[in-house]
C-alpha cells in the first residue's frame, strides 16, 4: 500500500507499507530548489490507510497498525516514532490519496530547467558618477579612476595627476598647497 499526501508550499509526502516497514518521503521543490528525503521506521503492518494532520508543530501521520496505533511527527526534515496520541483537536487534516508506487521508489520530482548564463554587468550610474568593469574605472565630474587596461597590456599613457580637493569646501588644491585658497582651510 502507498499513499501520497500534498503539504502544500511545495512538499509532498510519499507513505508506504512493507510488511512491518513503513517508509515516508518528503519531496520539497521551489525555484531553484529540489530536495527529497526519505526515512524507514519499525512501525507494524498497517491495517487502515494512514491519516496526515498539520499541527502548529509540523505534520503528524497516524497509523493504525496490527502493533497499535502509531504516530510519525515531521518537523522540517527530521522525523520520529511514537505510540503516544497527540492533540488532534487543533490539528488540520490533510487530505490522502492511494498511489500504486511505494514511497521507497518514487520518481524524483521533475528536472528543471538549466541556469541561463548570467549577462554582462552593464555600467553603473549614480547622478554624474559612473563605474564600469572593464575595465575596472570610475568617474566623477572631471575624476577618473582606473584599475588594469582592456587590452591587458601595459599602459603606456602617462598617468593622469592626481586631483586633490579641500576637505572643507571641495574646491580643487595643488598637492603644494598649504592652505586653500577659497576658504583657507589647513591642508594636510
Amino acid at each position: 500500500m502507498a499513499y501520497s499526501c500534498d503539504l502544500g508550499s511545495g512538499q509532498r509526502l510519499d507513505l508506504s507499507n512493507q510488511g512491518t516497514q513503513t517508509t515516508i518521503a518528503i519531496a520539497s521543490s521551489s525555484i531553484g530548489q529540489q530536495q527529497q528525503s526519505s526515512n524507514s521506521l519499525q512501525t507494524g503492518a498497517w491495517i487502515s490507510p494512514p491519516e496526515v494532520y498539520r499541527t502548529s508543530e509540523g505534520v503528524v501521520v497516524k497509523l493504525q497498525t496490527d502493533a497499535g496505533n502509531q504516530f510519525i511527527q515531521i518537523q522540517g526534515s527530521h522525523m520520529s516514532l511514537s505510540a503516544t496520541a497527540l492533540p488532534f483537536s487543533t490539528a488540520e487534516k490533510l487530505s490522502v490519496q492511494q498511489t500504486n508506487i511505494p514511497a521507497s521508489t518514487l520518481p524524483p520530482m521533475p528536472s528543471m530547467p538549466p541556469m541561463e548564463p548570467m549577462k554582462p554587468m552593464q555600467p553603473m550610474t549614480m547622478g554624474t558618477m559612473q563605474m564600469n568593469s572593464k575595465p575596472m574605472a570610475m568617474t566623477m565630474g572631471a575624476m577618473e579612476m582606473r584599475m588594469g587596461s582592456e587590452s591587458g597590456a601595459a599602459n603606456t599613457t602617462p598617468p593622469t595627476p592626481i586631483r586633490q580637493f579641500c576637505t572643507q569646501c571641495g574646491t580643487s588644491v595643488k598637492p603644494s598647497d598649504r592652505f586653500c585658497a577659497s576658504c583657507g582651510h589647513q591642508l594636510g
